[in-house]
């Protein structure tokens, strides 16, 4: 059973892509795709990044209640088993960070957060609110994956520690599937970015490597292929510049192996822009 047509363009799709072996990405409009049924999904999640909550010149609470009521919807319609807040919770001011997590625990499914360059408060402090490190894993069935931290404490990008990053590489390499979230993309290719060749080289080797999932550039909400790796983006929660609407990802992981990813406008029912890769 497909979803219709009418269901499709509701969600706003930005963009939709397919993953299959080999990282080969096919894309398509919405007049020649039909979501797969949602008993073929083995996992589904979403990531949204950069709330800013807090930022001046921002409807930063208004902002958080749309997006976790986008989420929500998510969960009730085709399911989402967890989000991912990819980074740049609050901004600048750890007072704010109980006022920005009490939205995110209105979420209905469980989430899972990256440290951001504004969130700057130190490790200790993170993990106290959070619960989780700067730098953590997890594992979903065979579907593994691994959050790297990107800026330290003053919001000076830096790039993820490479030991603890090759480490858990390894140890997850016999996993079907490995995903990788960190806020800060490894590249220049965006005025965000901060090259890291040598994590990007370690990515380019490991096998199971599906996608890197990217935040903090705003304006951006698309994929961008390096030696058949796959990094993604999906614009922005809050803040005060950006994309001209406010998003958020998701992937699917279907039970056939296939991997589906698309970039929801919540505010937009128009057509699928889309390219063939």
């Amino acid at each position: 059973m497909s979803i219709s047509r009418r269901y499709f363009l509701e969600l706003g799709i930005k963009g939709v892509i397919s993953i299959g072996a080999g990282n080969l990405l096919q894309s398509f409009t919405s007049q020649n795709f039909t979501l797969p049924a949602p008993d073929d999904i083995q996992l589904r999640f979403a990531i949204a990044s950069d709330g800013h909550f807090g930022q001046e010149l921002s409807s930063y609470e208004a902002m958080h209640t749309d997006m976790v009521h986008w989420l929500n919807k998510e969960r009730t319609t085709r399911g989402v088993d967890f989000t991912m807040i990819n980074g740049d919770i609050f901004h600048d001011d750890e007072s704010l960070i109980p006022a920005a997590k009490s939205y995110w625990d209105k979420l209905s499914m469980p989430y899972y957060v990256s440290h951001g360059n504004h969130d700057m408060t130190d490790e200790s402090n993170w993990q106290q609110a959070f619960k989780y490190p700067w730098n953590y894993h997890f594992a979903i069935e065979d579907n593994a994956f691994i959050v790297l931290n990107s800026s330290d404490v003053n919001g000076k990008y830096i790039c993820p520690d490479i030991t603890w990053a090759k480490e858990q590489l390894d140890m997850y390499a016999n996993k079907e599937k490995l995903f990788v979230f960190m806020h800060i993309t490894p590249f220049s290719w965006t005025k965000g970015g901060l090259p890291c060749p040598d994590l990007v080289s370690l990515f380019d080797k490991q096998n199971n490597l599906k996608a890197i999932f990217n935040g903090h550039d705003h304006n951006h909400d698309e994929m961008k292929l390096n030696n058949g790796k796959c990094y993604f983006f999906d614009s922005h929660i809050g803040g005060n510049w950006g994309t001209d609407y406010r998003g958020y990802r998701i992937v699917e992981v279907l039970k056939n192996g296939n991997i589906l990813t698309y970039q929801v406008n919540p505010f937009k029912k128009d057509p699928v822009n889309c390219n063939k890769i």
